[in-house]
């Protein structure tokens, strides 16, 4: 070794006391406590002296390295105090740095704006499992064995008996058990099909709504939906209903909305037809009631069902639902 721990601390310490300035105190930090300084050279050669020296170099070369660094500290900090500045200048004058601020996803939104509207005409919200039974799914929303929502190339199965929910239809089952009527609630959540395209994709998002009383009519059902779609859209959005095939509802719809494109002119968004499919609707089948153990003769009701991914396409005019999932902070950052 060419100097011993000792000598290079009262160098180093007899240098810092004629540092004038920060950047002179800084050069002294690389030339004693640098990768290449003298004491972690010492350090580092530590295994040429006498074994029994060792222990005592090494632990005496970690104090020094210690004190070394606690006093070039204690000096850059006197400085910045002597000269109203710290060692990494920093300009007052000059405007912050904001914090980006996060905004709600586009799926969230119309998830809590479809709430709204429906709040405002006196439904609750009613929650259930993701994970659900074949019972709840299918068969007691009128479902057989032999249906094709079944396959297994168009539903996650976990077992024989148990699914990832396919709709969120099974709250509304679930829902009637627990409850007599009258009954009205939407039922939000997320669902799980085995697709994936432009327009589709394995897990989306679905608002489902269930109205049961006495005396319910398709008439009341055309015209909560008509307050509905006039709400998230607006009143000049003329909608119509087309016969359709659910088998948990009985007669079935099919409700159209009036391109917000091309108001009805015709364009690709519409196929050029100047209509939309935003969602599918009907009154209750009464099986469906009977295996809720409702009084057929006495309550009717009707069910509704859409995707919030479509009436997000259609509101923001997104093309491809793969956008929603694909987290581009170029695209969220829009909304």
């Amino acid at each position: 070794m060419s100097k011993p721990i000792e000598q290079i601390r009262e160098e180093a310490l007899a240098e810092l006391s004629q540092a004038g300035d920060a950047d002179a105190i800084r050069a002294l930090w690389v030339k004693y406590l640098g990768r290449k300084g003298e004491v972690t050279g010492f350090l580092r050669n530590i295994s040429e002296l006498p074994k029994d020296q060792r222990p005592a170099a090494g632990k005496r070369a970690n104090e020094v390295k210690k004190e070394l660094e606690s006093t070039f500290n204690e000096s850059l900090e006197r400085l910045a105090g002597q000269t109203g500045q710290y060692s990494e200048a920093i300009d007052v004058s000059l405007p912050g740095r904001p914090a980006p601020l996060g905004t709600l996803h586009p799926i969230t939104r119309i998830t809590r704006l479809i709430s709204r509207v429906f709040a405002r005409m006196g439904f609750g919200i009613a929650e259930g499992p993701e994970v659900e039974s074949d019972y709840y799914n299918f068969e007691a929303l009128n479902i057989p064995k032999n249906h094709p929502a079944r396959d297994m190339q168009d539903t996650f199965y976990v077992s024989d008996n148990v699914v990832l929910r396919t709709h969120t239809s099974p709250i509304q089952v679930r829902y009637m058990e627990a409850h007599d009527p009258p009954i009205r609630i939407i039922a939000p959540g997320k669902v799980y099909r085995c697709d994936s395209d432009l327009t589709h994709t394995p897990m989306f998002h679905q608002v489902e709504g269930l109205l049961v009383d006495e005396n319910v009519s398709f008439g009341d059902l055309k015209g909560v939906l008509t307050a509905f779609v006039h709400q998230v859209f607006d009143i000049q959005t003329s909608l119509r209903f087309r016969p359709s095939f659910f088998p948990f509802t009985e007669p079935s719809a099919e409700v159209d909305i009036q391109c917000v494109i091309c108001r009805g002119s015709g364009c690709k968004v519409c196929s050029h037809t100047g209509w939309l499919e935003v969602l599918g609707c009907g009154m209750v089948h009464p099986v469906v009631f009977e295996n809720v153990g409702y009084d057929t003769n006495r309550y009717s009701g009707f069910a509704f069902g859409m995707g919030v991914e479509r009436i997000a396409m259609l509101k923001y005019g997104i093309n491809d639902i793969r956008m929603f999932f694909e987290n581009d902070i170029r695209f969220l950052r829009q909304f």
